[in-house]
């Protein structure tokens, strides 16, 4: 296993323990949220931090890296509710729950190393400004293909860019880490 994957295996597994606790604490409440929902629970959090970074400064305590944990656990949201992809309601167990986390984090991890081979890990160079503003831009591409009725001529679809976010908030979270990004 590389360095990078630890580190991804490290962050991921804090926002794992976090969103298993909230789960005991609350059920899935969130199975009642739509896909548009989930990309404005993720715009408003990835907004709050623009606004940090340029008024360095905040009110509220919870800091950066708790908007950027928040992010992936909601993107693992929006790609457990594609796959799902009923309208029920329904309750799901913890030990369920944790099922579906760990199948999307998988996926997700397994596109980070295959980007990674290709990219030779840029990310790594890269200002957690441009993290903010990557998954910015991703949400607008969700909305507008939830306004096209999920279609698209020759992009990728509504996951792939869950998939994007949760990674760039999974390397957010390891610059935070080593002390490269401000938390």
């Amino acid at each position: 296993m590389t360095a990078t994957e630890v580190q991804y295996d490290k962050v991921v597994a804090n926002c794992r323990n976090t969103f298993l606790k909230k789960t005991a604490d609350y059920g899935t409440s969130w199975r009642v949220y739509r896909i548009i929902s989930i990309a404005d629970q993720i715009y408003i959090k990835a907004k709050r931090v623009k606004t940090i970074q340029e008024k360095q400064q905040q009110k509220i305590e919870d800091g950066i890296k708790s908007e950027f944990e928040g992010i992936l656990n909601y993107a693992v949201i929006g790609l457990i509710q594609l796959s799902i992809n009923n309208e029920d309601i329904e309750q799901l167990g913890v030990e369920e729950v944790a099922k579906y986390y760990d199948e999307k984090i998988s996926k997700s991890k397994s596109l980070m190393s295959d980007k990674n081979h290709d990219y030779g890990e840029a990310w790594r160079d890269m200002s957690q400004e441009s993290f903010i503003d990557l998954i910015l831009a991703k949400i607008l591409r969700i909305k507008q293909i939830i306004s096209n009725n999920g279609i698209t001529m020759v992009s990728e679809g509504i996951d792939a860019n869950f998939f994007d976010i949760l990674n760039y908030a999974a390397f957010g979270l390891i610059l935070i880490e080593e002390g490269k990004h401000i938390s």
